[in-house]
């Protein structure tokens, strides 16, 4: 014990034929005895300490009175339980204190897998704490008052003893939690993972939907974002900045950044007033009515305000219906990401059609390069690249000599006799429809394939 209590005969001359005086040991001892006392007759009468202690925490602690409503055997063998072996711990200490440990520490694991919050179990333990304190107290003061000073001298020992089983819950409280939330992350991950990769059974929808927060039946795109060749690794996670309002899980595939996107409903406007302002009151004061968006249009403005960091390019998949679907907007969002410029960006599926069919079958775009374009291989290579950059530059303009001229700093006539020489090597012509449309995707692959 680190306290002596003075002898109450203190400062009266010692009889003749008295012993030595007290000492440090014998007064600790008489303490001790006097604890182990009272803590067997508490041990005599753990029931009814036990029936109080729960009636205690049901009174004070929320969390706990749910938990004792829900099934109050239970908690009741749980604080039997946790009573036993700490007030036993204090009369044999070498026999029981182990145990006691790991039992509390079981509390601190179960309590943390319940949900119950670690303030609540820390108050569980200092009111249990305090009702075995004011239990010794009131059986010394019944059966021996006048060993009371003797009680109190053994007092920090009993509190010790409660912080340290404070401490000991919260550990196991704490350890348990982190343990929850990697398995909770892991489950997220894995879950994630299966929807994208179009590998999750039709069974396990219902729960990986309650799981991850998403509707079975909502409408998603899906976003593959990877960094431009040679970029430093960007810092931000996510790497986008998306437009708020978006609910956006994430997950990190084996080369590129994934991430399931739930569309808003069709009356949920995207959160950005200054570029997508809805109109303003009529002359009468009525609200003019807002058009009702199809899922393409909403899902292009919300792309549109999407900012891409320098160094990162990234494909949306068109929208698609359903938790079972995301597999398939995963692939479309790959298609996209190949259509996009290496150089950095967004690609839009449904913006960039054309350019998608040509990156999903990289054999037959080669093919109509070689079939379209193959006739100029025989000239200059800058002769040829005049050619083809006339060519694009005509087709961005609408088939507009004039704006292809000012674009490339020509004359029209300049514009249209490169034209027709284009047309005279290949054999094309650029007003029969079917050949335009096989010159601006030969135009499409060339430049996808190349890069």
């Amino acid at each position: 014990m680190q306290h002596v209590i003075r002898s109450r005969v203190r400062g009266l001359p010692a009889p003749p034929h008295a012993g030595p005086p007290r000492t440090r040991s014998l007064v600790d001892a008489e303490a001790v005895a006097v604890l182990h006392r009272a803590a067997q007759a508490l041990l005599d009468n753990l029931p009814a300490l036990t029936d109080r202690l729960v009636a205690a925490l049901r009174e004070e602690e929320p969390s706990y009175r749910s938990a004792i409503d829900r099934d109050v055997s239970d908690v009741w063998q749980e604080v039997h339980c946790s009573l036993t072996h700490n007030v036993g711990s204090l009369i044999r200490p070498r026999q029981s204190r182990d145990e006691a440990r790991r039992t509390t520490r079981r509390i601190g694991t179960c309590r943390a897998e319940l949900g119950v919050p670690l303030d609540a179990v820390l108050h569980a333990f200092r009111l249990g704490g305090a009702m075995v304190w004011q239990g010794l107290v009131d059986e010394t003061t019944r059966s021996h008052p006048g060993d009371i000073p003797l009680l109190v001298h053994v007092a920090a020992d009993v509190w010790n003893f409660v912080d340290e089983h404070c401490g000991l819950v919260a550990d196991a409280y704490r350890e348990t939690e982190r343990r929850l939330a990697w398995r909770r992350e892991n489950q997220l991950r894995l879950m994630t993972g299966a929807l994208l990769d179009g590998t999750a059974r039709i069974a396990d929808l219902p729960d990986a939907a309650a799981v991850l927060g998403l509707p079975l039946h909502g409408r998603y795109a899906v976003l593959v974002v990877e960094r431009v060749r040679d970029a430093p690794r960007p810092t931000a996670v996510p790497p986008l900045r998306l437009p708020p309002g978006l609910r956006v899980l994430w997950h990190t595939g084996p080369a590129a950044e994934r991430a399931i996107v739930l569309l808003p409903a069709d009356d949920e406007p995207p959160a950005a007033p200054e570029v997508l302002a809805a109109e303003a009151p009529g002359p009468d004061g009525d609200d003019e009515e807002v058009p009702v968006r199809c899922p393409a249009e909403q899902l292009a403005e919300w792309a549109a305000l999407t900012e891409v960091p320098k160094g990162l390019r990234a494909g949306v998949s068109s929208v698609v219906t359903g938790l079972a679907a995301l597999g398939e907007g995963r692939q479309l969002a790959e298609t996209a990401l190949r259509a996009c410029p290496r150089d950095g960006g967004i690609t839009l599926l449904d913006a960039h059609l054309p350019a998608a069919l040509v990156v999903s079958s990289p054999g037959l775009g080669a093919a109509l390069v070689q079939r379209v374009l193959g006739p100029l291989d025989r000239l200059d290579p800058a002769d040829r690249e005049l050619l083809l950059e006339t060519l694009t530059a005509w087709l961005d303009a609408d088939g507009s000599a004039q704006r292809a001229g000012g674009r490339l700093y020509c004359h029209r006539n300049t514009v249209l006799n490169r034209l027709r020489r284009f047309e005279q090597l290949t054999g094309r012509c650029l007003s029969r429809p079917s050949d335009a449309v096989e010159i601006s995707l030969a135009l499409t692959a060339q430049r996808l394939l190349t890069d």
